[in-house]
């Protein structure tokens, strides 16, 4: 990254400090609603998730009807992999983790890792832009592609940067000062939700497009995999073998819901060490392949020169 790019995110972290330290988290009015209450219906949300549904939707739509007579690529995988990205989506933000992560840990991390370790993947395998530019204008698409589409290719490239943000993100959000100062403000707790998305996406973009490429760069992405696996690793350590609590915020909160806070802690750290660490192994499994199949057809294709 460049030197103003890589002053953003110190900038950032700094204020964030200056909010937490000022800062005391805001304990609920009452214990956690039933789940059939657990419901966050924030326009915030709502509107983004109803969006994106909208123009995906319409764009397989038009694609079907393009190629009426042949089946399209992917014809069940793409579907079938957006209707989970969104479905994480709607956990995290809507029902009923959002709710929750006001009162246990375990919620709260269980709600980091949907929005940048789940959902994204899942998401960009899907090829949302690609199938949603069938929904809009011709004119519309040109001059989105025209405005975004070196933006892509520059997040693509960056992938040492990308996994520095998706790394620092989780890091960040989760000192207890600032885990401290998103339960007691609103806006800061929605600004912390879009940048682990947005880290999340910027991340999994990189390394699937060296996944979809085959020009050599599949190596990197298992760096950049085992790298983010190792270190958030570490973190769920830290939370599962931690003889104290780490959380002083969540300790009278986990008492409104029932919970002992120290367990929750251990959950969370779990958590975040082994079903966190499911789509990084999968991913990387498939880089794994793409590098043995390359490295098969160099095999070939020598002897033939």
């Amino acid at each position: 990254m460049s030197r103003a790019a890589s002053f953003i995110p110190v900038t950032a972290g700094l204020a964030l400090a200056l909010v937490a330290s000022m800062a005391g988290a805001a304990m609920p009015d009452g214990p956690p609603p039933p789940p059939g209450h657990a419901w966050t219906l924030s326009a915030w949300s709502l509107l983004p998730l109803a969006a994106a549904a909208i123009l995906y939707t319409a764009g397989r739509v038009r694609m079907r009807h393009a190629s009426a007579g042949t089946r399209p690529a992917h014809a069940w995988r793409d579907p079938l992999a957006f209707t989970a990205g969104m479905v994480a989506l709607g956990l995290a933000l809507v029902w009923p983790l959002d709710r929750y992560a006001a009162y246990a840990l375990s919620a709260h991390v269980a709600q980091h890792l949907a929005l940048l370790a789940w959902a994204p993947p899942l998401l960009l395998i899907a090829r949302p832009c690609a199938v949603a530019a069938h929904a809009l204008p011709t004119a519309a698409t040109s001059r989105l592609a025209r405005a975004l589409g070196p933006v892509g290719r520059r997040a693509h490239a960056q992938l040492g940067g990308a996994t520095l943000v998706h790394v620092g993100t989780m890091w960040l959000w989760h000192l207890p000062a600032a885990t401290s100062a998103t339960l007691a403000s609103e806006p800061l707790h929605r600004t912390m939700l879009a940048s682990v998305l947005i880290a999340g996406l910027w991340f999994w973009s990189a390394v699937l497009h060296r996944l979809r490429t085959h020009d050599g760069g599949a190596a990197g992405g298992l760096v950049a995999l085992v790298t983010a696996m190792m270190l958030m690793g570490f973190l769920g350590a830290l939370l599962t073998f931690s003889p104290r609590l780490l959380y002083p915020a969540y300790t009278d909160r986990a008492l409104l819901a029932g919970l002992d806070a120290l367990r929750d802690q251990q959950l969370a750290g779990l958590l975040m060490w082994v079903p966190g660490g499911l789509s990084y192994l999968v991913v990387g499994m498939c880089l794994v392949v793409a590098l043995l199949r390359k490295v098969q057809r160099g095999a070939a294709d020598g002897p033939a020169a």
